[in-house]
């Protein structure tokens, strides 16, 4: 099962707006704080998601996501404070919002722009994700609980996606609250348990012996 284009779309935005609500209360302390990201702080994330939306509404496509643009993302914001890192995030949620409007069922299904290694709609859901894990890095930083729901589920499907790219599997993934998700022809092993420890340890968040180091940032 893969998660619908309207789940996608509309759940995309609600996880960049309360992720905006989030930069937007975080004062200078609270941004110099270390997080998990390897040599980030919790400004430094801001900043990335920040840049990262600002791009795609720009137009911006190639190398998004690579380790030259990420930084800079981050070089371009530093030393912001949390509201004007949260009043650019809001503009470019409008344009993103704009945007998505744009694309019919045909435009989903096609290959992304910008050298992404998938669809649009793929692509789409990989921002979602990273708005959703990108704001549990803060809540992480600042000592606040994580916040689960369909940012959550958001992410498992696109760490599943990942780990097939990969190779990984077959398995199935059937965690708590959230409906099975295959990797591979599905089957297999049954993952079972916290969906977010899931995430957390596939991306190496968390202590994994058993899981696929996907993402290191």
């Amino acid at each position: 099962m893969t998660l619908s284009r309207d789940e996608i779309g509309t759940g995309l935005l609600d996880e960049l707006q309360r992720f905006q609500r989030l930069v937007a209360s975080l004062d200078a302390g609270d941004l110099a704080r270390p997080s998990r990201c390897e040599g980030w702080t919790v400004g430094d994330v801001a900043a990335h998601m920040t840049g990262t939306v600002v791009d795609i509404v720009e137009g911006r496509l190639d190398g998004l996501g690579s380790p030259e643009v990420t930084e800079r993302e981050v070089v371009e914001r530093r030393g912001r404070s949390g509201s004007e890192l949260a009043d650019e995030l809001a503009g470019a949620i409008k344009g993103a919002k704009d945007l998505l409007a744009l694309f019919d069922d045909a435009a989903w299904e096609a290959p992304a722009p910008g050298g992404f290694d998938g669809t649009l709609r793929q692509g789409i859901e990989a921002i979602y994700y990273d708005a959703y894990l990108h704001g549990d890095d803060i809540l992480s930083a600042l000592g606040r609980p994580s916040v689960g729901g369909n940012g959550v589920r958001a992410a498992v499907h696109h760490v599943a996606a990942e780990l097939e790219k990969r190779n990984w599997g077959p398995a199935t993934l059937a965690f708590d609250g959230i409906e099975e998700v295959a990797v591979g022809s599905g089957g297999g092993e049954h993952r079972t348990g916290d969906a977010l420890r899931f995430v957390l340890a596939a991306t190496g968040r968390a202590p994994a012996t058993d899981v696929l180091n996907i993402y290191a940032d």
